[in-house]
């Protein structure tokens, strides 16, 4: 194989509001809970089912987590484009190695889009290298240092 790609996209509401954390480093950092859902009929029973999944989503971009800080809450629906990534911690109680997996928005391949808002205008927050897109009120907000290590 010559290549591979690494990309998660996702459209989902908030199950809770976003935790802002400040590392080491002094930089803030977003954590935020991402409901995605999926709904069928049941061909047997013809009852409509759903099946919700829950993602972890870990921003490192400053600008967008002031953005988020500031315009994001539990319920709002965004767009969100970042990578996989998984990351082995010792719980301290039992000694056992524990395993998150979350998708990480940092560096120039991640966006970030808030799709419903109070005023049900479309929020643009991408970083500057992805490509523009045509939606109103765009805002760019640039990637800075983000090789930072995950506090938690």
């Amino acid at each position: 194989m010559a290549g591979s790609l690494n990309k998660v996209l996702l459209i989902g509401r908030l199950g809770a509001d976003p935790e802002i954390k400040q590392m080491v480093n002094g930089k803030n950092v977003a954590r935020l809970s991402l409901a995605t859902s999926n709904t069928w009929k049941d061909k047997n029973t013809g009852e409509k089912k759903e099946k919700t999944e829950w993602h972890r989503i870990v921003i490192f971009n400053e600008g967008l987590v002031n953005v988020v800080q500031q315009y994001v809450k539990k319920g709002s629906q965004v767009y969100i484009e970042g990578q996989l990534t998984t990351r082995k911690w010792k719980d301290e109680k039992s000694g056992l190695d524990r395993y998150s997996t979350e998708v990480v928005l940092q560096g120039f391949n991640s966006t970030f889009k808030i799709l419903s808002s109070k005023s049900n205008q479309i929020e643009n927050i991408q970083d500057s290298n992805a490509e523009k897109s045509s939606l109103p009120n765009e805002e760019n907000v640039s990637s800075g240092d983000l090789d930072d290590e995950i506090p938690f």
